[in-house]
């Protein structure tokens, strides 16, 4: 019986360490999968013995990958337990793990920013500056200390309860629990990317469409020759109160589409690029393809 290969606790430190170097090379296109790959190489290396699966581990590790980079810890520890059991052979394959991956990193992402950018740093940062304020040097030592025994220990230890929580996870493969929550993570996954097109995604159209006629007391008909005062408190009423100076009302193309659907055009844009993500167009392809057509577009007036 072959002997199972385990993480020890120095090999998942080799990770916790690399993994605070997660945005050392950050890149448009897949975001911070290079970060993601080099912090898990340790595992890789332990874990497979042959060149061909170090090879194919390390490819499936470099996809897409984008989160908050303190809360990516227990997304790596949930990763180590199930590139464990499949290095001991589990039907673990590379749907599931990049499946967890994706639906983990979306929801997390939204908790480290009011965590850690808005919560922790700004209240050692003030004590910090309290002290230097005063002439006190330590309260420039002091910040950086605690901030980094903080986030450091953070790490390590949503590491090591996602590294058990994986390990969990991977006891019950017959059960369905780990297809379970690769379905659940994926359709999360998904749930977030919906939310944030409308928010992300903002294209805006300056094209003008022909005049819309108003009908009679939509606006206001001016009277011919002079104006009493009476009649301009009326006017004056009347344009309040959201009537149109005008007979005519000016008409764009985003106002059409914006009373019909409110961010339609963003969300048309995800689907394309969606779709050409299917018919594996590179990234860097679209990328520069949206920046030609905004600048063709914004010259045209279009946008």
């Amino acid at each position: 019986m072959t002997e199972k290969i385990t993480l020890s606790k120095a090999d998942r430190k080799k990770v916790w360490w690399r993994s605070t170097f997660l945005q050392g090379s950050w890149n448009y296109e897949r975001m911070q999968n290079l970060g993601w790959a080099y912090s898990i190489i340790p595992a890789i290396k332990k874990l497979y013995t042959k060149e061909e699966e170090r090879k194919a581990a390390l490819e499936r590790h470099m996809e897409f990958f984008n989160t908050h980079p303190y809360v990516a810890a227990p997304i790596l520890g949930v990763t180590l337990a199930l590139e464990e059991e499949r290095a001991n052979g589990s039907a673990i394959d590379d749907t599931a793990i990049q499946g967890v991956k994706i639906g983990m990193m979306g929801p997390l992402a939204g908790i480290g920013d009011p965590v850690f950018w808005f919560t922790v740093r700004p209240i050692l940062g003030a004590l910090g500056a309290s002290l230097a304020s005063g002439g006190n040097v330590f309260g420039a030592i002091l910040f950086f200390v605690l901030w980094n025994l903080i986030r450091m220990g953070f790490l390590w230890y949503t590491q090591e309860f996602g590294y058990r929580a994986g390990s969990e996870i991977t006891k019950d493969l017959s059960g369905g629990i780990l297809q379970d929550i690769t379905k659940g993570a994926s359709i999360l996954g998904m749930f977030i990317l919906g939310v944030l097109v409308q928010r992300w995604v903002n294209i805006s159209f300056a094209l003008k469409l022909p005049p819309r006629q108003l009908s009679e007391g939509a606006y206001i008909e001016f009277p011919s020759g002079a104006v009493t005062g009476t009649e301009l408190q009326g006017i004056l009423g009347d344009a309040l109160n959201g009537l149109s100076l005008t007979p005519t009302q000016t008409q764009t193309l985003q106002g059409q589409l914006d009373s019909l659907i409110p961010g339609f055009a963003g969300l048309m844009l995800t689907f394309l690029c969606m779709y050409l993500l299917k018919k594996k167009v590179s990234p860097i392809t679209m990328i520069v393809g949206i920046f030609i057509v905004g600048i063709i577009a914004r010259v045209l007036g279009i946008m």
